[in-house]
């Protein structure tokens, strides 16, 4: 990580979940999220890691989702799940980290998403 920071290396890969937490990836003016995650607020803060002290470029956030896969599944549910939060939960507040029956089955019903 220090040496991508400084520079060293111009591709830092790292899974969502890994990337989420616990790292300043100053170094990045890209973030590619590959791996989309039912819950919006864990992929805003993985993007959150080029977003430190220190960050001297704009930095460019891009989503990878093929049309009818369960990556578009996920991403509608995202934006459902984050229209819910920007109009009931105010940002001090904890996300609810549940998926319910009728997600979870619109998740993994066959077909394009809803």
């Amino acid at each position: 990580v220090k040496r991508f920071n400084n520079g060293e290396g111009k591709v830092f890969l790292i899974s969502l979940k890994a990337g989420g937490t616990g790292l300043n990836l100053t170094g990045a003016d890209t973030v590619i999220h590959y791996d989309p995650w039912w819950n919006p607020a864990v992929e805003e803060q993985a993007t959150d890691r080029a977003y430190r002290i220190g960050q001297q470029n704009k930095v460019h956030v891009m989503k990878l989702i093929t049309k009818g896969t369960i990556e578009e599944k996920i991403y509608r549910l995202q934006k459902k799940k984050k229209e819910l939060s920007d109009t009931v939960i105010n940002s001090k507040q904890v996300f609810i980290n549940t998926l319910t029956k009728e997600e979870l089955e619109e998740l993994f019903a066959p077909g394009p998403a809803r």
